[in-house]
């Protein structure tokens, strides 16, 4: 009998990814639709990537294990 294989978990693969470091990063919420009314450094802040750091990253790195 062997070990049987982890899962990624296929919602967390779409929404975040690992960077050569190991980070998380992911894409910011509120750049899709609705941009009018927002001012010019807002959407470019939206643009930058996120990163996820301390116990949230950990319970992460357990859904995506490969």
């Amino acid at each position: 009998m062997g070990v049987h294989k982890v899962k990624t978990h296929k919602g967390a693969q779409k929404r975040f990814r690992i960077t050569a470091n190991g980070k998380l990063v992911f894409q910011k919420q509120g750049k899709r639709h609705i941009l009018t009314s927002k001012s010019r450094k807002r959407k470019r802040n939206l643009s930058l990537n996120g990163v996820i750091e301390g116990k949230v990253a950990r319970n992460l790195a357990v859904l995506m294990p490969y």
